[in-house]
């Protein structure tokens, strides 16, 4: 039954209901009546009043001159994949020329027809199935302009072409299906893949940044913590300069060496009366009855060590170093007589 529909002609639209000549005529708007003269064409009617000669003239074909839509019959094509596929569409035309398309073809809804299915089978037997789907836009294009070049000797002229429905057979439908599920699962493993990695790019980069960050702050307190110890090293070098300028300024006057004598061994009895009270361990030396002795020991230690600058003294002031021995003397006996 399609095929037998498919192979049947269009309704003749101009072959009924043709108007009766009766020498004055009205023709409507947007049609175009074709008249002959003794069997021969004479002229195409206007819309509007006309007159003709009854008898010698006779109104053969109308032609109406608004857009003509024709459904074109579904239709099996293989494409370049070897996939049948079942195709319908719909054509939009239009008469330009009343004459050609009265005169220049018997048929011309059904040859334009029967041009856009053998058009369509032959544009998609150039393309392969997923390009079917992908291209409809230029497959519709490319059907048009053929039927154009084709039709332009009929007097009509193709508008556009609109592809309804394309049926794919059951199995082929099936595997698009699966194809389509398979590459939404990639995309999804894709984008999963894509996701983890950057969110270890973040993660990563984070870890760098914090590092980098501590150990700024690292080196930012140890510059400060070594510039206090600088500062504070700077200071007490400071305050131990200034106490030395002090006591040597102390020891450079009158009596200064009788004095210094006398802290030395008081210094030297408080630690010795200190040593048993920090350490169970304690060395003692052979004459340690003897304060005498040992105050004397200290004294003659401090004398080494000053002993270069008791020389320098004396050149210089030779009248305060003869009397502050003496006094020496006289401070020792009576540290002596109250230890005893």
């Amino acid at each position: 039954l399609k095929h037998a529909a498919r192979l049947a002609p269009a309704p003749c639209r101009w072959n009924s209901g043709l108007p009766m000549n009766i020498g004055v005529l009205f023709v409507p708007q947007q049609e175009a009546w074709v008249v002959e003269r003794m069997g021969k064409f004479h002229r195409i009617l206007e819309p509007g009043l006309n007159f003709l000669i009854p008898l010698l003239d006779r109104i053969r074909y109308v032609q109406s001159l608004k857009e003509i839509v024709i459904n074109v019959p579904e239709q099996s094509a293989v494409t370049l994949d070897n996939v049948t596929l079942q195709i319908d569409g719909v054509l939009y035309l239009r008469v330009m020329d009343p004459y050609k398309a009265s005169y220049g073809v018997e048929d011309p809804e059904y040859a334009v027809t029967q041009l856009a299915q053998t058009t369509m089978r032959s544009e998609l037997g150039k393309l392969s199935l997923d390009r079917v789907f992908r291209e409809r836009e230029s497959l519709n294009a490319s059907i048009v302009d053929a039927i154009n070049q084709a039709s332009d000797c009929w007097g009509i002229r193709c508008l556009r072409y609109e592809i309804k429905d394309i049926h794919v057979p059951p199995r082929v439908k099936e595997s698009m299906q699966m194809q389509v599920e398979a590459e939404r699962r990639k995309r999804a493993t894709v984008l999963e893949s894509e996701g983890t990695r950057e969110s270890a790019i973040n993660v990563a980069e984070g870890q760098k940044q914090a590092q980098i960050l501590a150990s700024e702050a690292e080196k930012a307190e140890q510059i400060n913590k070594a510039a206090g110890e600088a500062n504070a090293m700077l200071v007490k070098a400071r305050a131990k300069a200034e106490a030395i300028q002090l006591l040597a300024a102390a020891l450079a006057q009158q009596h200064g060496n009788a004095a210094a004598s006398l802290s030395v061994a008081e210094q030297y009895v408080n630690a010795f009366s200190k040593i048993a009270k920090d350490s169970n361990t304690v060395l003692l030396p052979a004459n340690t009855g003897d304060v005498t002795n040992m105050v004397a020991q200290a004294l003659g230690i401090y004398t080494t060590l000053t002993k270069p600058q008791a020389v320098k003294t004396q050149d210089e002031m030779p009248q305060t170093h003869e009397d502050s021995q003496p006094r020496a003397t006289e401070v020792l006996k009576a540290e002596q007589g109250s230890s005893s």
